[in-house]
């Protein structure tokens, strides 16, 4: 099977990112042909042996034109050398199948946006592509990531129910807490500098504004004084830093949060962590969630994230209701780090590792790909 996958940009550290390597690495192991169609990548590691990688030679001013210009570039090629499917990490025209792992933006348009921002060309363009993908009279095939996606889509689409098909997680087993766990934990807070006394507090996510840093950093400062003088927050991810550098300073508690930008070294941290917190304002899964829970790391979300359920279900930490507060996550954020619940939080999260299902999205949308090809007409391509 010859598949194509297109995605506007890969950087190492992004969510979207990470589960197309994990996709593309189970198709190479079961004999596919691959291909990767992006604009930009920006990754010192190449893509996985076997892959052919294709960088659009597209250039324009603004991002949603350059975008429109990439899915017209990615089709003509594969018009010329025709695959088998070709599935999209971002919404575009053209595709066999599209992985939702954004939200939907129609909703977000409406619910968030004003009457202005939509008169904008690049609502226009956005939605266009989003209609490419989930107009009833569309044949794309969508996979989703979490349980409520389809209801949205199909509620602003139309979109036939038959077009959806659900993948479970796709969680990286080194996240679970290994028998080295503490060792590991007293290395990197030794290298940090941090007391067994002191209180680290992780925040991890590309898009920090959707995911709400500025949310924790109102709670940190929020800390009473004597939990927060012991207290630490780290952020891992890459976006701009300055605006929430600025926040903390005007919070006057810059001197307690270190940006560390992308690493590889996540699973680290998450075993160094004394919480976890992701107030995401729109976070359609949340990979990192349960890799902190399955590391044992009390967490604390907003119920806007698509996983916030796992915590739910299995008590590994607190939730935060909608419509959002910031004094109800001030409360719970001190609650997250003082609780006498805490070493119970850690103990059922770390059990969800055991769960074989949530590391089951690689091969299972494998398996989908494969039928999908199977279903189409001898001569499938483009």
């Amino acid at each position: 099977m010859r598949l194509a996958f297109s995605i506007f940009k890969h950087f190492p550290f992004g969510g979207i990112q990470r589960d197309m390597l994990k996709i593309v690495r189970e198709c190479l192991e079961r004999g596919h042909e691959v291909r990767i169609y992006a604009i930009r990548w920006r990754d010192e590691r190449p893509p996985p042996e076997g892959v052919e990688l294709c960088l659009a030679p597209v250039r324009a001013l603004t991002n949603h034109r350059l975008h429109e210009r990439f899915a017209a570039w990615v089709g003509r090629d594969v018009q010329r050398r025709p695959v088998d499917l070709l599935v999209g990490m971002n919404k575009m025209p053209g595709l066999d199948v599209y992985y939702a792992g954004d939200t939907c933006y129609q909703e977000k348009a409406l619910t968030q946006r004003t009457f202005l921002h939509r008169l904008l060309p690049r609502h226009r363009s956005l939605l266009r592509a989003e209609q490419a993908v989930f107009e009833a009279n569309a044949a794309t095939r969508i996979l989703t990531i979490a349980d409520n996606q389809a209801r949205i889509f199909r509620h602003h689409y139309g979109t036939g129910p038959e077009r959806f098909h659900s993948l479970p997680p796709g969680i990286e087993p080194n996240r679970a807490a290994p028998a080295d766990k503490a060792a590991r934990r007293r290395r990197l807070r030794r290298q940090l500098g941090l007391g067994e006394a002191d209180q680290l507090l992780l925040f991890i996510g590309s898009g920090f504004i959707k995911k709400g840093l500025d949310r924790v950093i109102e709670g940190f400062y929020s800390l009473p004084h004597h939990l927060r003088d012991r207290t630490w927050l780290y952020v891992l991810g890459e976006d701009k830093v300055r605006r929430f550098q600025r926040l903390a300073a005007r919070r006057g508690v810059s001197q307690r949060v270190r940006f560390l930008g992308g690493r590889t070294d996540v699973p680290d941290f998450l075993f160094a962590a004394d919480g976890f917190a992701l107030p995401a304002r729109d976070e359609n899964a949340g990979m990192t969630i349960l890799e902190a829970m399955i590391a044992g790391t009390p967490v604390l979300v907003t119920d806007s994230c698509g996983y916030a359920h796992y915590v739910r279900e299995g008590n590994a930490g607190l939730v935060t209701p909608s419509p959002y507060h910031q004094r109800t996550f001030n409360a719970q954020l001190v609650e997250l780090l003082t609780s006498r619940e805490r070493a119970c939080w850690a103990r059922n999260g770390a059990a969800l590792a055991g769960d074989h299902a949530i590391h089951q999205l690689a091969p299972i949308a494998v398996d989908l790909f494969e039928g999908f090809a199977a279903q189409k007409p001898s001569s499938a391509g483009h």
